[in-house]
């Protein structure tokens, strides 16, 4: 359960950015922040994983304030995808394995990466897990670097999920791609 009670954040002293915002996220729900740009919804995703602390107000899981938990801790709660798919040059299973500072075995990658329907391309990859990403992915398509990013926040099987614009640069075909992964992604999670 996620709750947000009266948050106001400013990146500068007097011009708010959130400004007593509450909501509540039932454990297991889904929703979506819809808005312009610039009007917060990325902001409420930093303040959520303590990028930045709130001004006012306060951020809970399940009744726990965030500012009392660890920020490892924390983080290990929450699988992100952001709209632009960071990729590390080095294996497409070392790209994976970098969602989570728990152990996962080769087992667990690949899971994920059938969850995220990214095992479709990756078998069809010359060394399959053991293919090597060069700098941002670009022997990759931008469908196939989000379903990638999308096994990276779920190899750990964090409770929660964040997706910030996760399709926005994406062709028809390919967001309906990462949809899917979406969708089979989130089963079971808050969102």
């Amino acid at each position: 359960k996620v709750e947000f009670e009266n948050v106001s954040f400013a990146y500068c002293p007097g011009k708010d950015v959130i400004k007593n915002v509450s909501f509540t996220i039932a454990k297991g729900e889904k929703i979506a922040i819809v808005g312009s740009s610039g009007s917060g919804k990325t902001t409420l995703a930093n303040l959520l994983l303590r990028l930045y602390d709130v001004d006012s107000g306060e951020i809970r899981i399940d009744g726990i304030p965030i500012k009392d938990i660890r920020i490892k801790d924390l983080r290990n709660l929450f699988g992100i995808v952001t709209q632009e798919s960071l990729l590390f040059t080095d294996t497409v299973a070392a790209n994976i394995r970098f969602g989570t500072s728990k152990e996962v075995t080769d087992d667990e990658v690949q899971m994920a990466c059938r969850t995220a329907y990214a095992d479709e391309f990756i078998e069809l990859l010359p060394n399959k897990y053991n293919e090597f990403l060069y700098s941002k992915g670009t022997t990759i398509s931008g469908g196939q670097k989000q379903r990638l990013c999308i096994a990276r926040a779920i190899v750990g099987n964090p409770p929660i999920l964040v997706f910030d614009e996760a399709t926005s640069s994406l062709d028809t075909e390919a967001e309906k791609r990462v949809q899917d992964a979406i969708e089979q992604a989130t089963k079971s999670r808050t969102v």
